[in-house]
């Protein structure tokens, strides 16, 4: 397994914050199929060969994902993805 740690300021009010990272489930659901739900303030997500989380605090999203030994050769282009994501999501 190959893990991405991504830690991504945020300077949104908890509701919208959560609301954002909902928009980022929605669309991984659609574009790659990943089901998910929410444990708290942490969405959770998975499908074959990925999983990981969302976490969202006060003042960051960290986001976790662990990729399985097919898509760890793809970890450069995904991590890079995760951070335009957020980046346009959360600033």
């Amino acid at each position: 397994m190959s893990d991405i740690v991504i830690h991504h300021p945020h300077n949104k009010p908890h509701d919208e914050a959560r609301s954002l990272a909902e928009q980022v489930a929605a669309k991984l659901k659609a574009e790659f199929g990943l089901d998910y739900h929410w444990q708290g303030d942490v969405l959770e997500f998975q499908r074959s060969g990925v999983s990981g989380q969302l976490k969202v605090a006060p003042a960051e999203v960290m986001v976790v994902v662990k990729l399985g030994f097919l898509l760890s050769a793809l970890k450069p282009k995904i991590s890079s993805e995760i951070h335009r994501f957020l980046a346009e999501k959360f600033g």
